[in-house]
């Protein structure tokens, strides 16, 4: 059984790599400037339920110097960090059968309820929803009503992956805190100091990261997540490599995983970045130190070389539809054979 590392921080000085948005909520707790809902954006595994949670923790912190919040080791920041504080709610995405992620609401409305409730310890009550740009119309409507007119010591902390995929009217009532991505040097350094990743490993994972520590943790820990995504590159080769009548099979055959299929694309994705880079760079045989799949290097100054930028760029939009389209349930299949009709010929020579 692989081991999962736990990446939960304490407080505000161990968030690595944003540290206008800890200026930010640290100082909302300091000077008692706290809004009753905050929208934390960004790529998944970028930190914003980790910000979330540290925030909930300041909010909650029983340290008398307000300034110390949270101190990480009193009962309420160390329920809080094993989320089981009976005053903050971790609330998470359902998972369907084709993997897609949906807040219903039957769960939203559920949650109502016990925020209007008073606290049982808290200082404040606290609602972490993770993915909210996956809840169904009917529940982010029905969650808008506890937006506009929020139960006292009521803490509202949304995340999502882009704030344009939300209501209107529920962003509009949210403080937005959007996270970027973090520079690949500072995910190396952090992997090699703070969890005592091998350098050349965490050389090759600070680039696979694409900007998200967490993800970069995770895979320091769970070998399994390289293994699959050497499988995910593989895959492709295959699919670049066959003729027309050879995709369609390939297609029917990775569509009977449809839940695997998302994570296979993002792998894709990053693939067709960078070939993009090195076609603006002219192919070149030279080193890239931006390029996400370092270790594939050859195959693709190969592939940058033999296809031009306009089917480079046209299999990397394709992709980013793909994924679009799986997310509201197309047709696993039909999305796999109208992208492998986009894709170029000719795999690894």
């Amino acid at each position: 059984m692989t081991k999962t590392m736990n990446v939960t921080m304490t407080n505000w000085n161990q968030i690595i790599g944003h540290e206008w948005a800890v200026q930010l909520l640290s100082g909302a707790v300091v000077h008692q400037r706290i809004g009753h809902a905050y929208l934390i954006t960004g790529p998944a595994q970028i930190g914003k339920t980790t910000l979330a949670r540290t925030f909930a923790q300041a909010l909650n912190c029983e340290a008398q110097d307000v300034a110390e919040r949270p101190c990480g080791d009193c009962r309420a920041c160390k329920l809080i960090a094993a989320d089981r504080h009976p005053d903050v709610r971790l609330l998470e995405p359902e998972v369907s059968s084709r993997g897609s992620l949906s807040h219903k609401i039957e769960t939203i409305r559920e949650l109502q309820r016990g925020l209007n409730l008073a606290a049982y310890e808290g200082r404040y009550k606290v609602a972490i929803l993770k993915r909210f740009d996956a809840a169904n119309q009917n529940a982010a409507n029905a969650f808008l009503k506890t937006l506009e007119e929020p139960p006292n010591n009521v803490i509202l902390l949304l995340t999502a992956t882009d704030a344009d995929t939300l209501l209107d009217t529920i962003t509009s009532r949210c403080r937005t805190v959007g996270l970027r991505p973090l520079a690949a040097d500072l995910i190396e350094q952090s992997l090699t100091t703070r969890w005592a990743v091998p350098d050349e490993r965490a050389y090759l994972l600070a680039h696979l990261a694409d900007g998200r520590l967490g993800w970069a943790v995770q895979a320091a820990q769970d070998l399994s997540m390289l293994v699959t995504r050497n499988e995910n590159i593989d895959q492709l080769q295959t699919v670049l490599g066959g003729k027309r009548s050879q995709r369609f099979a390939q297609a029917e055959k990775l569509a009977n995983k449809p839940d695997a299929i998302p994570a296979l694309l993002q792998t894709w994705l990053t693939w067709w970045r960078d070939l993009l880079l090195l076609s603006q760079k002219g192919g070149g045989n030279g080193r890239f130190s931006q390029l996400s799949n370092i270790d594939h290097e050859t195959t693709l100054h190969q592939q940058a070389r033999r296809w031009d930028k306009e089917a480079i760029l046209g299999s990397l939009q394709e992709t980013r539809r793909a994924l679009w389209q799986l997310e509201r349930n197309a047709n696993t299949r039909l999305v796999l054979e109208n992208l492998f009709l986009v894709y170029p010929y000719g795999g690894v020579e």
